[in-house]
């Protein structure tokens, strides 16, 4: 799994996606590029954030039970090891920012609830709700079917995901005989790994060479594997790759699929503990912020509003369960 991105990782991957331009201050707002290398807007990366902020909706809050209510606090898990623009570190390099953060908050706000965040590595963000410890992940989870038997899900952004290959490769991938024979790297315990991995299983059930799948602890790594040819590709969130891609002239994008795979559109949701009694509050809370406008002001200032949702769904169908 990926580890903590250090400030240095994190304004390297953002100033090789184009994100960072030259603002004469150590700590001004910097021009942010979107995932199409489009100028977007202003997006300061110190830790005072001035986040959109929103206020307490009584009818929504309402719905959160008692003993949260009460106790006045909303303990979110969110990824260490997450990518821009979804999460990285301020220019302090303790500060987390992002765009899941900033969602997080507003949803929180609205609760009339005080966002306490805990970064944790993509494994312990379900340990922490299988304990309690968190009531919700807000971390790009992915909406499956297997999840949904221990989690409930409040969505609130579109899932895709992506391959990135070195530019010029001339490949693209569109389904599983694409990748037959290649290696490729993947974030372990990710729906996008177990994407690969069936592809990889039809790929050997029909005579083809299967997927060669490796791991690496941090983007840098992967970055670094595809530019020494050490990996023909790194398939990750589409975001995350995106802004990774807008580099000049080192990586490209070679095929984007939905994050629930063939036939279904992938869902990113708020995720909390099957039977909490919260999954309500937080889809009422995002259809709150979807209309006040707020949502779509964060998704603009992150460059993902083609992942904008127009309303919150609980539970939808999502990613298949493997067929034995």
């Amino acid at each position: 799994m990926p580890v903590r991105r250090s400030l240095a990782d994190a304004l390297a991957a953002l100033t090789a996606a184009g994100l960072l331009t030259a603002c004469g201050t150590s700590d001004a707002a910097t021009d942010v590029i979107g995932a199409k290398g489009r100028k977007d807007t202003g997006v300061n990366i110190g830790p005072d954030q001035k986040r959109i902020r929103g206020e307490k909706v009584a009818a929504v809050a309402a719905r959160v039970p008692r003993a949260v209510r009460e106790r006045g606090t909303l303990w979110i898990g969110s990824g260490a090891d997450a990518s821009p623009p979804l999460g990285f570190y301020a220019t302090d390099d303790r500060t987390r920012i992002g765009s899941e953060i900033d969602l997080a908050t507003l949803i929180a706000d609205t609760l009339g609830l005080e966002p306490q965040f805990d970064e944790v590595s993509w494994e312990n963000l379900f340990v922490g709700l299988d304990s309690s410890k968190f009531d919700a992940v807000l971390s790009n989870v992915t909406v499956t079917e297997e999840r949904k038997e221990k989690y409930d899900f409040a969505t609130y952004r579109l899932d895709n995901i992506a391959f990135e290959a070195k530019k010029g490769s001339g490949w693209k991938v569109k389904a599983a005989p694409d990748v037959a024979g290649k290696t490729i790297a993947v974030a372990s315990g990710t729906n996008q790994e177990k994407i690969l991995v069936d592809w990889s299983a039809e790929n050997a059930a029909a005579g083809r060479e299967p997927v060669e799948i490796t791991y690496f602890q941090k983007d840098t790594d992967h970055y670094l594997a595809l530019q020494s040819g050490r990996i023909d590709a790194y398939l990750g969130p589409s975001p995350s790759v995106g802004h990774h891609v807008a580099s000049a002239g080192q990586s490209e994008a070679i095929g984007t699929l939905s994050g629930a795979g063939d036939g279904l559109q992938g869902k990113i949701a708020a995720t909390t503990k099957k039977g909490s009694g919260l999954v309500e509050a937080y889809a009422a809370a995002i259809d709150h912020i979807v209309r006040n406008g707020s949502y779509g002001e964060v998704l603009k200032r992150w460059g993902l509003t083609d992942e904008a949702v127009e309303k919150s769904e609980i539970n939808p169908p999502g990613l298949p369960r493997t067929e034995n």
